[in-house]
């Protein structure tokens, strides 16, 4: 039997959806650890290679598992179909490498991930793509940017690591009124808090690494959209170079999607909680969430996201100095690069996830030295502030 009913709730979907039992009858979705498939005879394996029969070819893109996870995610996402990939920078690549070409131009928002900024300049830029960057909060910026070989706006709501906020209605207008794409990272939100593909994106990416697997166990990432740009396009890329998902990645995922709504939510009224009391810290002197009331785009994040998610960004006195003196002090929190985990993960966005973009492009995406950016678990909210106050008692 298939779940894959669209008139379901969420939450139903995000346990039942893309399952086909096998004949073994199997309650938990199976992990198909195998690289080929045996065919009936000549005459069908043909018939799959060409493309005239459906079914598994290769695991580099055909596999049972991973298509569970596919067929799960689009459903959540409301998108027809999914392309799950090794990796969240993967998908990215798969994106621009599958729908794009020499002398085409994008233009991003200035404020995403360090990686995805060095992927566009240093290499996408050698086959020819140029990208322009944009303030994401700037709409006359990026009516501004585009030019008549502009094929996509690309961006993250909310940004890494302030918490902007796009105004994904009016981006999706703009992009319609110009014949390109909407792009957009989907990371911090999940479905479960937010679906750009309701609100005018053609195209949503996923690092599946983060809040989707939910417990920093597995690397994986995904593309989702209409079966057209993302069914056939995108595809064809991964068939072609493989940056493909591994069934026990994909067998992870899937547990992951099952509990994804409970732990955004949960993962929302922390950082809220954490945001508001780090407020009132006199070593703080900004705070960047959009669940708090002094986030400018704080109404825009009401109207496009159903909670604020669980990143929260801010900034100490004394610069890199008082940054890292309190992230050294913190007893128990996991000082690593990595978000979205139930365990509260701490970083410096300067030197680590942002490390690589030159001072300008920092000043330009907002990071400063003083910047300090948690990813908040599931632990006690009370526990996690006790950690973070050995540090500000230092500054």
């Amino acid at each position: 039997m298939t779940y894959s009913n669209q008139d379901k709730g969420f939450a139903t979907r995000a346990v039942r959806s893309g399952q086909v039992r096998t004949a073994e009858n199997e309650h938990a979705e199976p992990i198909f650890v195998t690289s080929s498939y045996v065919f009936d005879s000549a005459e069908q394996a043909a018939a799959r290679f060409s493309g005239d029969e459906a079914g598994n070819i290769y695991s580099r893109f055909t596999n049972p598992t991973v298509r569970t996870f596919e067929q799960r995610l689009a459903s959540l996402e409301g998108g027809e179909t999914a392309v799950a990939t090794s990796s969240g920078m993967s998908a990215i690549l798969s994106t621009f490498m599958g729908l794009f070409a020499a002398g085409d131009h994008i233009v991003s928002s200035r404020s995403i991930f360090g990686t995805t900024r060095v992927l566009f300049d240093k290499y996408l830029a050698k086959f020819g793509l140029e990208t322009d960057y944009v303030a994401l909060t700037d709409l006359d910026a990026w009516k501004q940017a585009i030019k008549p070989n502009t094929k996509a706006l690309f961006l993250e709501t909310p940004s890494n690591p302030l918490n902007d906020i796009a105004d994904l209605a009016a981006l999706s207008t703009l992009a319609k009124e110009n014949d390109c794409l909407l792009i957009v990272d989907n990371c911090f939100c999940t479905p479960a808090l937010q679906q750009p593909l309701k609100q005018g994106a053609d195209i949503v990416v996923h690092s599946a690494t983060k809040y989707i697997d939910g417990q920093g166990r597995c690397i994986g990432g995904a593309v989702v959209g209409d079966s057209k740009l993302v069914g056939e396009e995108v595809y064809g890329f991964l068939r072609t170079a493989g940056p493909t998902m591994s069934p026990f990645n994909a067998w992870t995922f899937l547990k992951g999607l099952e509990t994804l709504e409970l732990r955004m939510n949960a993962h929302s009224a922390s950082a809220l909680a954490l945001a508001t009391w780090l407020e009132q810290q006199p070593q703080v002197t900004n705070v960047f969430y959009a669940g708090l009331t002094s986030h400018p785009q704080h109404e825009l994040a009401k109207q496009q996201q159903s909670a604020f998610g669980g990143i929260i960004a801010f900034e100490v006195k004394g610069g890199k100095e008082g940054a890292w003196a309190l992230i050294n002090s913190t007893e128990w929190l996991s000082i690593t690069a990595n978000l979205g985990d139930t365990k509260t993960t701490i970083t410096h966005p300067a030197t680590t996830t942002h490390g690589r973009l030159t001072d300008e492009a920092k000043a330009q995406a907002g990071i400063t030295d003083g910047m300090i950016r948690i990813s908040v678990g599931l632990e006690n909210v009370e526990d996690i502030q006790a950690d973070l106050q050995h540090g500000l008692d230092l500054i």
